[in-house]
């Protein structure tokens, strides 16, 4: 398999004279409940980490240790977080949009270019362009990928401790079989996304069982 050059677009933005590249993705779009997260990072000129790649390629040790190093070789990151109530008002594909806005401005260093994962910024102040697959092809997204998957992990983590019989900490909120029997058993809480649909059926047939 041919080696992709993960600085290749970092590299011809250099080569342009901007300075500050921030790379942003997002984790969290397909899960039924629980926010959407996204990771936003500078990364220091022709920044290199050996194995480094999207982060649904490496494990979850692996992407803790690259979360650690990431955060303490960055010029600057973000982390953006968008709630299920605001997922349902908005939709998710603009609630990923809003989570990687808010992660970019979190930055203490503000980016000159912004390089997406499949998602284009129509009318940001900020010059940016949408690489499909940019995970896998940008050392700047791939990093904000770690971030994000990770940062949304913890978060996850932490409301499984909360509230441990939903079993979140095992499928992050991914619709596996057992997640789906967890639900039907217990019935969503405000943790979910109520437009998505396997938890806007579930109340249409409760909404049944109560008229009956």
């Amino acid at each position: 398999m041919e080696k992709v050059d993960m600085l290749q677009y970092e590299r011809r933005l250099y080569q342009e004279g901007f300075q500050f590249i921030c790379g942003t993705d997002e984790a969290g779009r397909g899960p039924l409940m629980g926010p959407v997260v996204a990771g936003a990072v500078i990364l220091p000129k022709n920044y290199h980490l050996e194995g480094l790649t999207d982060s649904k390629q490496l494990s979850e040790k692996k992407r803790e240790q690259f979360f650690e190093i990431i955060q303490k070789d960055a010029i600057a990151y973000g982390i953006g977080i968008v709630s299920a109530q605001e997922i349902d008002k908005i939709n998710i594909y603009e609630a990923s949009r809003l989570a990687m806005k808010k992660a970019i401005e979190q930055m203490k260093v503000q980016p000159d270019y912004v390089l997406t994962d499949a998602m284009p910024l129509p009318g940001y102040p900020i010059p940016s362009q949408s690489i499909i697959k940019g995970d896998a092809k940008s050392i700047s997204i791939a990093a904000a990928s770690v971030l994000a998957k990770v940062s949304r992990d913890h978060i996850i983590y932490e409301m499984d401790k909360k509230d441990p019989k939903y079993e979140w900490k095992k499928h992050k909120g991914y619709p596996t079989k057992r997640h789906l029997e967890l639900l039907r058993l217990y019935g969503p809480t405000k943790d979910y996304r109520f437009t998505y649909g396997p938890v806007r059926d579930l109340i249409k047939e409760s909404d049944v069982y109560e008229e009956v």
